[in-house]
């Protein structure tokens, strides 16, 4: 079974986001408190699998969930692999929209500067907020369509 492994948000952009114990997430704004909240609706939540934070740790570093900038970090579902369009279930509320896959790091990406590389440009996944609500760790995701 796939599962949120965590929920982050940071108060400014281009930074790591830190782990939180629930986010509420609003059509439109995406992830409320967060830095990126309100933005590119195109990109109001981004998404990151735990799977993809673990390729960087082989390279002999110990990133964690939030390392990345992401919102919601997963577990179990291949994201980078859904294709545009496709519709997840976070929660016993929450509906996203994928609709970007990987992005351009910006050039004050913390990681990209610290390492000289990064996963989310090939493996981050961006969404929109279909339906708003709150998302806990632990919580299920699931492809529903």
């Amino acid at each position: 079974m796939s599962s949120v492994v965590a929920v982050c948000r940071s108060d400014t952009k281009g930074v790591r986001k830190t782990p939180v114990d629930s986010g509420v997430f609003k059509i439109g704004v995406g992830l409320e408190g967060d830095a990126h909240a309100g933005g590119d609706v195109v990109r109001e939540v981004s998404l990151l699998a735990l799977e993809s934070i673990g390729k960087m740790n082989s390279g002999g570093r110990e990133f964690k969930p939030g390392d990345f900038a992401e919102n919601i970090t997963t577990s179990g579902i291949n994201l980078p692999s859904l294709p545009i369009g496709t519709r997840l279930q976070a929660g016993s509320e929450v509906t996203l929209e994928i609709t970007q896959i990987g992005k351009k790091c910006h050039s004050g990406c913390a990681i990209l500067k610290e390492v000289g590389n990064c996963i989310m440009p090939k493996e981050g996944v961006f969404a929109r907020v279909i339906k708003g609500g709150t998302v806990r760790p632990g919580d299920m995701i699931q492809v529903i369509r």
